[in-house]
């Protein structure tokens, strides 16, 4: 049930804006399952989208420092100059790209920064662009902002990835954006320089259509995949491309609420006045922790990833061995999705039927005590989501019970 429809119950009326908008269904799964662990039930949540490391001592330290020298006043509105810097040499040092202090913007998540650009871009009935599976938020966002996502299915066969011709089927002249998310959530699925090249040759021939690309999981990629920006590949893009990422997931800093972008000045402007209009300027204290992030040792990234990707292919291992179950291997993040079609159509020991793949994680979370996401929750199914972003061996008895859960539909 959407917040409209539960909150108009009570005789409130809500804004017609969130009438086709719910709370996340990670988030619910999440709720859920985290009463029923305070019931005392052995529940294994794979549903969190964070890293289960710490911050870094050294970021941890900085922020410490922060406040000491009495950093805990309002800062500039999108970034302190100090942040905006790492940020630009962050992109000139990793990703081959040169951005001016104003070209830059910093706000309270990456979810913000979502929220800035397409508050300041979309009028009513303007069209984006979202290869399906996707982010769940992503196309919330867009309704609430007066907009219509246009989703476009992209299954494990073709890797989870948006063709060519795809993209150019669905552009129209109402198209403002196309939203791309490399490595993806859900899906795990990475577009290198010649997944991304086609389709950029599309958005080279409709100068109307601007790019909006999510990095946030550029750093957990594995196997050598070299993960590209698409400004880099294609500079004639950058005029019309808002490059979007944060220290969340990398730097395992989700708490401190801290995202970026690059773009252009008009662009950055625009969003700038919704920013001034809702929360104003991102924390200070967690921006000189963002600093030291970018500028501080990066040796640990390669050693998290390379603990990230045992535990991916132990579970694409495990879920693989289970008769009904396909997992592709991801190319980065750490989540699975994996299809379950040959599960459906089959019935639970105590005689539920199973027709959906909500169906199925529903079974899950109560018999094997295991919370998933549904692939519906991300636009495409027969698929389930798991976070492998959790201990060894919590993973191993979950998967043990999501195996023995299977087995014994008939």
């Amino acid at each position: 049930m959407n917040i409209a429809s539960k909150v108009s119950e009570t005789g409130f009326k809500p804004a017609s804006r969130i009438a086709s908008v719910g709370v996340s269904r990670i988030l619910q799964i999440g709720a859920r399952a985290a009463a029923m662990k305070r019931e005392g039930l052995p529940v294994i949540i794979l549903g969190a989208g964070e890293p289960d490391f710490d911050t870094p001592a050294n970021v941890k330290e900085a922020a410490k420092a922060a406040i000491d020298r009495g950093d805990t006043k309002y800062t500039a509105l999108d970034g302190t100059p100090e942040l905006k810097k790492a940020i630009a040499d962050k992109f000139r040092r990793e990703n081959g790209v040169d951005y001016a202090l104003d070209e830059i913007t910093v706000a309270t998540g990456a979810k913000q920064i979502l929220f800035n650009a397409f508050m300041a871009t979309i009028d009513p009935g303007d069209e984006v662009i979202i290869p399906t599976p996707y982010w769940t938020s992503y196309s919330d966002i867009i309704e609430i902002c007066g907009g219509v996502p246009v989703l476009i299915p992209c299954n494990a066969e073709a890797g989870f990835r948006l063709e060519a011709d795809q993209l150019e089927k669905a552009i129209t002249p109402k198209t403002r954006w196309v939203l791309f998310n490399s490595p993806s959530n859900p899906s795990g699925a990475g577009y290198g320089e010649a997944d991304y090249r086609p389709l950029l040759e599309v958005l080279l021939r409709h100068p109307h259509v601007w790019l909006m690309v999510d990095d946030m999981y550029e750093h957990i990629v594995y196997d050598g995949f070299r993960f590209v920006t698409p400004v880099a590949l294609e500079p004639k893009l950058k005029e019309r491309a808002l490059t979007i990422n944060g220290v969340s997931k990398a730097y395992a800093m989700t708490g401190w609420r801290i995202g970026y972008a690059s773009g252009p000045r008009a662009l950055i402007k625009a969003m700038a006045v919704i920013q001034s209009q809702a929360t104003s300027c991102p924390c200070s204290v967690s921006q000189a922790a963002s600093v030291e992030a970018l500028n501080g040792p990066q040796d640990f990234l390669k050693e998290r990833q390379e603990s990230f990707r045992r535990r991916r292919d132990m579970v694409v291992s495990a879920l693989n061995a289970i008769p009904g179950i396909d997992c592709r291997t991801p190319e980065g993040a750490f989540y699975t999705f994996a299809g379950c079609a040959g599960l459906l159509g089959k019935t639970t020991p105590a005689g539920k039927y199973i027709g959906t793949d909500s169906d199925f994680t529903d079974h899950l979370l109560e018999e094997a005590h295991v919370a998933v996401v549904p692939g519906s929750a991300f636009g495409l199914s027969p698929y389930f989501r798991i976070s492998y972003a959790t201990g060894v061996p919590e993973l191993e008895e979950a998967l043990r019970r999501i195996s023995a859960v299977c087995v014994a539909l008939g």
